[in-house]
């Protein structure tokens, strides 16, 4: 099989090469002097006719067979995949290799062939080691890292894995144990990828926040992208920069969210809040804390604890407020736990001077 850097291999269409054939004007020339011209007949003189219309520019050619995939764009190679929610939105997912050098990297999307069976998927494999990786739009997310393979399937969605580690083409189908060739897709196609799951490689930005996990997972079964930890992550603000960790990342492509799950932690000067599950919206410069009853949301500082079932955290300015059942402990060592309370507003010592009289929105 043909080795084509950048471009789409496996199945191959062929393209019709079309010669224009030149009409080349004959001339005689035996060396005999020009016959003198006689004078002109006696006829009224044809009016002058318009030029004939120039020929219509040829058609452009149509477009390739597989519109999901456009190479030699200048930043790349990339590949859409779109969504249908529940309810029946769109959303987009696209992957862009941002390399274009040889050296640096590989793009090639691995048609069926044409003795494989119906339904059989595109299998696409980027990697890049420059700078700019391997791009990866997820909703509000832009996730970058060294390596992403995409399984693609009739229609436009399927499968993405984005890690660590590299890809490159082979020479042969590769062998297994017993001599045989390899029957797997992107050994057919005589493509090897290696991925790596390997910690802060897979690099998220989502506005001013900036985290870093180990591995991301997506499939169509539940439109889900999974980016597994340790996940670290920042966030610079004006006058401080919040800081915090959780084991995963679930971004929902369906519901459009980002959620920060497994012991998740947020420090911001001498506050640390911590949740089993943090909704996180850096657009809105707000993360939600849940916790249960077991184990509550939390949120302490020098001279306060906060605990409750919902705690609504301000990224820009550090302030939460608290919905109940809430507790709280204070420098004085009063414990004011009221179960009952669920409106912060009216519970002052639960709401941190930094955002006074604001109206809590429902959880």
């Amino acid at each position: 099989m043909k080795r084509m850097h950048g471009r789409t291999r496996g199945r191959r269409v062929g393209l019709a090469s079309v010669a224009l054939l030149l009409g080349l004007a004959l001339a005689q020339s035996d060396g005999t002097p020009p016959a003198v011209q006689p004078p002109p007949p006696v006829v009224s003189p044809t009016p002058p006719t318009s030029p004939a219309p120039a020929p219509a520019s040829p058609t452009a050619p149509p477009a390739p067979s597989t519109p999901d995939t456009s190479a030699d764009t200048g930043e790349g190679s990339s590949v859409s995949l779109t969504r249908t929610t529940k309810d029946g939105g769109k959303r987009l997912i696209r992957v862009v290799r941002t390399g274009t050098s040889d050296e640096t990297g590989i793009f090639v999307a691995c048609q069926p062939l044409d003795d494989d069976p119906p339904g059989t998927p595109t299998v696409s494999v980027f990697s890049e080691s420059g700078a700019g990786g391997v791009r990866v739009s997820i909703d509000k997310n832009v996730i970058v890292a060294p390596l992403a393979v995409v399984t693609q399937k009739e229609g436009g969605d399927g499968h993405i894995e984005v890690s660590a580690g590299s890809a490159r083409f082979l020479d042969d189908v590769p062998k297994d144990a017993a001599g045989n060739p390899k029957t797997d897709q992107l050994s057919r196609c005589e493509v090897e990828a290696s991925p790596q799951a390997t910690p802060d490689t897979v690099n998220v930005t989502q506005g001013k926040t900036r985290l870093k996990g180990s591995k991301l997972t997506y499939d169509d079964s539940d439109g889900v992208a999974y980016i597994d930890g340790p996940i670290t992550f920042s966030r610079q603000n004006q006058d401080s920069t919040l800081t915090g960790s959780s084991a995963k990342i679930e971004v929902n492509v369906d519901d459009q969210t980002t959620t920060l799950v497994g012991s998740v932690t947020l420090k911001d000067g001498d506050r640390t809040s911590s949740a089993e599950r943090v909704e996180y919206d850096d657009a809105g410069n707000v993360a939600i804390l849940r916790g249960t009853p077991q184990n509550p949301a939390t949120s302490v500082t020098a001279d306060q604890r906060v605990t409750a079932s919902v705690i609504r955290y301000n990224l820009d300015t550090g302030s939460v407020v608290a919905l109940g059942p809430i507790g709280g402990e204070f420098q004085d060592g009063t414990d004011t736990t009221s179960p009952a309370t669920t409106q912060p507003a009216s519970t002052p010592p639960v709401t941190t001077p930094a955002a006074p009289g604001t109206p809590p929105p429902a959880p």
